[in-house]
């Protein structure tokens, strides 16, 4: 279908806002999905068009956030090999599963996520100190199996729909992993292209595109990538929880009014 300009400036001024706050936090396809559907496209069109038009704005916040990449390519590895199996899975369900399916769980998801990124500190301290008393600090490095079965149902998510997938991914992560949270965010806008990269490959031969769609998102969250890592990366960890909270609370919201 043919946009009109209006229509086409709405989606890129969607794509600068999703790609900018997926970078800082995730929920980017609760701003565009509203906007693809509101000019006409069928929900599976709209959503794996947005899903391939999000694949650039991930790469770009992941470039903007490299420096906090640094020293964490093993973790990225095995984090990206599972979420590339939980995305291609997501991907597959999308197709097969009707699309009401998740429509009670995604909340749910969403708002035990908020309650670990909320308890994040406490509860990681509470893991470390049963670990040192059990004797010593035996922390695995990547979370251990618990984090890996965690980011598997996380990206199937992600490949299924998205929505606040950086949110589950920020409060598993933060939990299982003693490490700062920015460089946990650098660790996320990989993981996500990842996801929304597989899925998007996987579309391509199975569903229909609205490629002018397509484009104006990636386009717009390229911008918005750059402009998220560059406020993301100067945020507290405090602050930057704060808003992790805030976006994930609107995106409850959001789905439970749709």
């Amino acid at each position: 279908m043919s946009m009109s300009i209006w229509e086409s400036l709405a989606v890129l001024a969607a794509g600068i806002g999703a790609g900018t706050i997926n970078t800082i936090v995730g929920s980017g396809t609760l701003i565009t999905f509203p906007v693809l559907l509101a000019t006409g496209l069928p929900p599976v069109t709209a959503n794996v068009s947005n899903t391939l038009g999000l694949v650039p704005g991930s790469l770009s916040g992941a470039f903007g956030y490299r420096k906090e990449l640094r020293g964490q390519r093993a973790r990225v590895l095995r984090f990206g090999a599972v979420s590339l199996v939980g995305g291609l899975a997501g991907a597959i369900l999308l197709l097969l599963l009707p699309s009401d399916s998740f429509d009670t769980i995604v909340p749910v998801l969403i708002g035990l996520a908020l309650v670990l990124v909320i308890l994040q500190p406490r509860l990681a301290a509470a893991v470390r100190r049963r670990q040192e008393a059990a004797g010593g600090d035996t922390a695995h490095p990547d979370g251990g199996p618990a984090l890996m079965t965690g980011m598997l149902l996380a990206s199937a998510y992600g490949g299924y729909f998205g929505a606040a997938q950086g949110v589950l991914y920020l409060g598993l992560m933060g939990l299982f992993l003693h490490d700062d949270l920015q460089r946990i965010n650098a660790v996320k806008n990989v993981v996500a292209a990842l996801v929304n990269g597989i899925a998007a490959v996987f579309f391509l031969f199975v569903a229909e595109f609205d490629w002018t769609a397509v484009v104006l998102i990636a386009i717009g969250s390229t911008i918005g990538g750059q402009i998220g890592a560059k406020v993301g990366r100067r945020l507290p960890p405090t602050v930057l929880r704060g808003v992790i909270v805030t976006v994930g609370i609107l995106a409850i919201v959001q789905l439970l009014l749709r």
